[in-house]
């Protein structure tokens, strides 16, 4: 059994295992069940505190992808990480009966990209299982988010529409203390957008929710350095550092071991932590 990262550190880290062929950096790399499990365990090795298993890309641009498939994707996958590792198992699904499935088979977070806009049964079964549940922003489906995103002030407008999804969630009967929120960058957002949103993340920390920021690899990083997802690690380090600084808690990241060392030295010099906080 691998055990859950015990050092008390002021950050989390969710390993992304895709298990999908079309996913925008690693698509096609963990499409079996084999290939995906051992993903799994090699990030949780690393120290990944979460993982976030997921069967349709959220790509932008990507095609829908029907509860069956993505059940018949991710339930072996789930079943067996969850017998192998004892920290949270994260579904990242739209739709409940596949974060039901999930649920059942281990899982005991749900992360919803649409924060319950795409299927309303989400809200009803987080509150019935009590489990965590990761709320991001995002406009329109994948398919259409990245045409011509608009706002007047984005931070502004996230925050707001972040609380509108909270209330939608507590009115329903889930309990504040399970619910984290994800800005979600790259989501219905161009580079500017991104990089004003995690300038602006202080303000979406003052909600009083734990924030969970996912730029791994992203196009806007791409945008800024000119490399391509392959090569955008040191990139997304720095917004790692950015989004520490400004009260993000937990980070979703495809490399949890360069993470993890990058944010355990961060954290030591900015917090003025001993050399021996980590060990």
């Amino acid at each position: 059994m691998i055990e859950q990262n015990a050092i008390r550190v002021p950050f989390r880290l969710m390993g992304v295992v895709n298990v999908t062929p079309d996913s925008f950096y690693d698509g096609g790399r963990h499409v079996t069940v084999d290939a995906a499990v051992a993903h799994a365990l090699k990030l949780a090795s690393q120290g990944a505190d979460i993982l976030d298993i997921g069967g349709a890309s959220s790509r932008p641009g990507a095609v829908p992808v029907s509860p069956e498939e993505e059940i018949r994707r991710i339930l072996p996958v789930v079943e067996n990480v969850a017998r192998q590792f004892s920290g949270p198992i994260s579904v990242d699904t739209t739709w409940s009966s596949v974060a039901k499935v999930a649920l059942d088979a281990g899982a005991s977070w749900i992360n919803d990209i649409s924060a319950g806009r795409f299927d309303p049964g989400m809200v009803g079964l987080a509150a019935e299982r009590k489990c965590m549940v990761v709320l991001m922003h995002s406009r329109g489906t994948p398919e259409t988010m990245q045409i011509n995103p608009h706002y007047t002030d984005v931070v502004t407008e996230v925050k707001q529409e972040l609380l509108e999804a909270c209330g939608k969630f507590l009115q329903g009967g889930v309990c504040r203390e399970n619910i984290i929120l994800d800005p979600g960058i790259g989501f219905a957002k161009n580079a500017g957008h991104n990089l004003d949103l995690i300038r602006g993340l202080d303000q979406i920390v003052e909600l009083g929710y734990p924030v969970l920021l996912a730029t791994s690899r992203k196009k806007f990083i791409g945008l800024i350095t000119g490399r391509e997802p392959q090569e955008r690690l040191f990139g997304t380090l720095a917004t790692l550092a950015s989004g520490l600084i400004r009260g993000a808690g937990i980070f979703r990241v495809h490399d949890v071991e360069e993470a993890r060392d990058f944010l355990k030295v961060f954290t030591v010099i900015e917090k003025g932590l001993p050399v021996e906080y980590f060990l």
